[in-house]
């Protein structure tokens, strides 16, 4: 046993330096590390100096997550971007950095259901109130505001799953006036196909998962901001929160991000093709907002460089029954709850009764539809089975 204390145990936990003089590498290194190691004491010391940008502790990033929050926020033409592990995140992160027992919050009616839940059920017990406005009436958010008090008005365009886009920036100049920050939920879009903060906006939410990611293997989400103070405050609430990201996810999307540009032409293109084609049903309801009679379709012209690939089918007097055997005989697409992968992906909503724009019957149904990289012919053959299916055609 006397011989195993000669082992010499240092040279198996100090690596040597080796040079990377003459390694240049197309791809980003996968930089891990929770342990961030300082030159010197007095370094360590002031380490708090570093922030917001520089590195302290795994929490705060790693190059690799500083290089996708710079080239988000290059996109994005915006200062500053920080990662956070789903686009859910990016927006709860966001609120609960502007927000405060007392103040009140108003938000689009139309916005990711789980947004909703958590107004109502984690920022109501922290005594910050939430009232929801129609966005597609300018009269109803005027009506709402109340100056002073409210402190922030979060939208999402198009609005999610009835694909009305409202006027942000109207609505940013009314918010402004009264004082009141304004947010935005971008996933859709994502940075190339629409740039909020041009737009008047003070946050731009997205989900990373979605586009940038790529192929549905990643959670991930983004807040995208111009003014540096924000981005400050918002990563000091992740500061205090103790939330970080996996620099291998973060690396799964800069791999993401190299196609994107590529997968929303293609995407997009088939959506408003597959729209047209759909279009003039009496028997459903066709909703992009690529389509003239679509609510908002003038702003979406005005603000978005173009589509992705998910729109809608509105289908009234249809029984649960008769759409899960219609989604059963799917060929081509998938059922998940995720969109904009490679795979086209199906699945049936029923939008909340609550809704100032959209009141949903429970035997209304709309089918939300991201479109993949698959053969057009192939997508095609399966929304027409669909439709065959519930009797549609």
């Amino acid at each position: 046993m006397t011989k195993n204390r000669e082992l010499r145990d240092t040279l198996c936990v100090v690596p040597p330096e080796t040079p990377l003089e003459g390694f240049e590498s197309l791809a980003v290194p996968v930089y891990r590390g929770s342990t961030i190691v300082f030159p010197d004491a007095a370094t360590y010391r002031c380490r708090a100096n570093r922030a917001p940008d520089g590195y302290t502790y795994g929490l705060s990033g790693t190059p690799t997550v500083r290089v996708l929050e710079s080239q988000l926020a290059r996109i994005h033409d915006a200062e500053r971007a920080v990662v956070v592990p789903s686009g859910l995140a990016a927006i709860s992160v966001a609120m609960l950095t502007v927000l405060k027992e007392g103040d009140h919050l108003l938000v689009a009616d139309n916005v990711y259901p789980p947004v909703k839940s958590l107004t109502r059920e984690f920022l109501g017990n922290l005594g910050i109130e939430t009232e929801y406005f129609d966005p597609m009436q300018l009269t109803d958010l005027r009506g709402r505001l109340v100056e002073g008090r409210t402190k922030l008005v979060w939208v999402e365009a198009p609005g999610s799953t009835s694909m009305e886009v409202c006027d942000v920036p109207a609505i940013s100049k009314i918010c402004r006036s009264a004082g009141a920050l304004v947010g935005c939920d971008n996933t859709w879009a994502t940075g190339l196909l629409c740039k909020p903060l041009d737009l008047g906006v003070d946050m731009v939410a997205e989900a990373l998962t979605k586009y940038v990611g790529g192929h549905s293997d990643l959670l991930l989400g983004a807040v995208v901001f111009r003014d540096i103070d924000l981005y400050a405050r918002v990563r000091n609430t992740l500061s205090c929160l103790g939330v970080g990201v996996s620099p291998d996810e973060c690396s799964l999307a800069l791999r993401g991000l190299q196609t994107m540009a590529l997968r929303l032409r293609h995407v997009g293109a088939l959506s408003e093709e597959f729209a047209q084609r759909l279009s003039g049903s009496q028997k459903y309801a066709v909703l992009h907002p690529s389509l003239p009679k679509s609510p908002g379709h003038g702003f979406w012209r005005r603000d978005f460089k173009g589509s992705s690939g998910v729109f809608s089918l509105r289908v009234d007097d249809i029984s649960a029954e008769a759409v899960d055997h219609a989604l059963d005989q799917l060929k081509t697409f998938a059922i998940g709850a995720s969109w904009g992968g490679t795979r086209s992906m199906i699945v049936p909503m029923v939008i909340a009764p609550d809704r100032h724009i959209v009141h949903s019957a429970d035997s209304t149904t709309h089918f939300r539809v991201s479109i993949g990289l698959e053969t057009e012919g192939h997508i095609w053959t399966d929304l027409q089975a669909i439709l065959r299916s519930l009797d549609l055609q």
